[in-house]
């Protein structure tokens, strides 16, 4: 892990208290940090997900799911098929 990526982590765990988010950051720099970090830790390269999958991952850190799943989706980290049955971790 690269310095950068180093230093981003330590900076995401700030948002974090006893494994649970305390808040979606508003700035979006800060968010994106978040969401690379969420993508990274919470879904495997290669695997396919349902939206069901998605949602119990990301309510495992956060109640509101379906804005991280959209946040998430809008920053080109997940990926989902044109019918949305599906996503996937980008790159």
């Amino acid at each position: 892990m690269s310095d950068h990526e180093n230093s981003s982590s330590r900076g995401v765990e700030s948002l974090f208290s006893q494994g649970r988010l305390t808040t979606i950051p508003r700035k979006a720099a800060r968010r994106d940090q978040l969401l690379t970090h969420l993508a990274r830790t919470l879904f495997e390269p290669g695997r396919d997900y349902t939206e069901r999958e998605v949602n119990e991952a990301l309510l495992t850190v956060h109640d509101d799911h379906s804005a991280l799943r959209r946040y998430l989706v809008e920053a080109h980290l997940l990926v989902r098929t044109r019918d949305g049955s599906s996503y996937h971790r980008a790159g």
